[in-house]
């Protein structure tokens, strides 16, 4: 999404934007010695002036409670504005410090997301994906945002798929349904004795209707 844009920035912004860029990785050093000073349990991810330097936000993460009062204290009286302690979570944390995804792109965090949303396993299942951690989590250590991206479309598609475990009459013996590939729109059905046979989906809805009727007819 981009924001409105109001006019186009001047020499005079952009150099205030490059000094203030500058000064942000200068104050990171202060504070984090400062940090290893009082012995704080907090990892600093990241420094950030508002624009017009009248405050400085320092963004970090910790597993607990961090009593920084005295470290604000002394970061107020070396840059002598306003301090802000944010503590943030993985998916800020790694939005924050970039990076590139498995995918070889830049992180969807970084490069256009605004926010973040709930992301759980199902999703994943939702589109035949092998539950592997390793593979379906991001540089933050989460589930990767991306697994939401095209989940709609799979929870759509998925409507027009039978139940799995659903029995199919099949001229060879009845079968078992294993498997929806929604995107190929092919069915994987298990027979007994082991063997695989892979459908497409409209022979199988075909099928099934036949089954239905033919079951109609029987208790008429």
């Amino acid at each position: 999404v981009i924001k409105k844009i109001l006019r186009a920035a001047h020499h005079g912004e952009i150099s205030q934007l490059m000094e203030n860029r500058k000064a942000e990785s200068s104050a990171h050093d202060q504070c984090l010695r400062l940090v290893e000073q009082h012995n704080l349990n907090l990892k600093l991810v990241d420094v950030e002036y508002q624009f017009d330097r009248k405050k400085i936000t320092f963004f970090y993460t910790a597993d607990e409670r961090v009593d920084f009062r005295q470290l604000v204290k002394d970061l107020a009286a070396v840059f002598r504005t306003r301090i802000e302690m944010r503590q943030i979570g993985a998916r800020d944390e790694a939005r924050r410090i970039g990076g590139v995804g498995s995918c070889g792109q830049e992180l969807c965090c970084t490069r256009f997301m605004e926010g973040f949303e709930p992301i759980n396993t199902q999703y994943a299942k939702d589109q035949n994906l092998p539950i592997n951690p390793s593979k379906l989590s991001g540089s933050c250590g989460k589930l990767k945002c991306c697994l939401r991206f095209e989940w709609d479309f799979y929870a759509e598609s998925i409507k027009d798929f039978p139940t799995l475990g659903l029995p199919v009459e099949l001229p060879n013996g009845i079968a078992a349904i294993v498997t929806n590939d929604i995107l190929n729109r092919k069915v994987t059905l298990s027979f007994e004795n082991g063997s695989i046979e892979i459908l497409e989906l409209a022979e199988v809805q075909s099928i099934l209707a036949a089954m239905a009727e033919d079951s109609r007819r029987k208790t008429v």
